[in-house]
């Protein structure tokens, strides 16, 4: 897919970003993955971000993200997760191409903080080892500034949009200002529908779904809702589900990742657990999330 078709369809409508299963032995489920996204694929998507950050990319080694994207055949466009040191994220890039990619969403790189120029470089690299459209993903230790996005958009044609995850509305208005069409805006903060309409005034018009994960008529009935501007709605919602789901997200850290995969399992599909350092929610906190799902409506 032409990177500039990418980002046009990803303007389109809502993003998800689903689970990884994992099996007996702690190894992808390629089986589970399948089923899970062939009952996903009844519900229209822009696109699957794979082996992202609710697929819990971290903790995948570079060739099963590649088996991951090799496995996931919907009609939606696939854009893989991809990060770590430059040369690895490289690597990756070229590899997930290969496989069938339609796009890269850029995480974090490893560990370390980096200067703008440092950043910039790392970005550069990644967007030149690959011919498929690029997402900067801003979060943790790697904030690409209005400025850096502005050089690099100049210079890479296939570098086609922004994704935000620190919730910093100054830095998210300064790019979607100076860059207007150039991008596509995506709301990335962890259950973003939490943040989406403040997000909209800053000019970000679409986000990703984790709970399309396990409860994909509620995140596109939401996602609708805030297209239209219907902010009671929106607000309804907000208390009715996704502030009860943010009370069990909070009970531990990592579990913006585990309860989506506990809500995967209670949907009746085989997840498998976390991999470490995540850990799973307790049967107590699973109960609870059971209550949610058979509530939604």
């Amino acid at each position: 897919m032409a990177p500039n078709d990418l980002r046009d369809i990803i303007r389109s409508g809502l993003l998800s970003f689903p689970v990884t299963p994992f099996d007996a032995e702690d190894r992808f489920n390629p089986k589970a993955f399948a089923a899970h996204l062939e009952w996903l694929s009844a519900h229209p998507v822009a696109g699957l971000i794979v082996a992202g950050g609710t697929g819990e990319m971290f903790s995948l080694t570079p060739d099963e993200i590649v088996e991951v994207v090799s496995t996931a055949q919907p009609d939606a466009p696939i854009i893989s997760g991809c990060g770590y040191g430059t040369h690895m994220a490289c690597d990756l890039a070229r590899a997930i191409e290969a496989a069938g990619g339609d796009g890269i969403l850029l995480l974090p790189h490893y560990l370390i903080g980096a200067p703008q120029d440092g950043i910039e470089a790392h970005i550069r690299a990644v967007c030149n080892a690959t011919r498929m459209g690029v997402i900067v993903y801003n979060r943790g230790q790697s904030v690409a500034s209005a400025d850096t996005l502005r050089q690099l958009t100049d210079d890479c044609p296939n570098l086609i949009g922004f994704k935000d995850g620190t919730g910093d509305i100054d830095t998210v208005k300064r790019i979607t200002v100076g860059l207007g069409e150039r991008l596509a805006y995506i709301g990335g903060m962890p259950t973003h529908e939490l943040f989406a309409q403040a997000h909209r005034g800053a000019g970000v018009d679409t986000y990703s779904s984790a709970v399309f994960n396990f409860v994909p008529e509620t995140a596109l009935a939401f996602h609708a809702a805030f297209g239209a501007g219907d902010d009671a709605t929106c607000e309804d919602m907000l208390r009715d589900f996704y502030y009860p789901f943010a009370a069990i997200r909070d009970r531990k850290t990592g579990y913006a990742v585990s309860a989506i995969k506990a809500g995967v399992s209670l949907r009746g599909f085989a997840t498998g657990p976390v991999r470490s350092p995540l850990t799973d929610l307790s049967d107590e906190e699973r109960d609870m999330m059971q209550k949610l799902i058979d509530g939604r409506g």
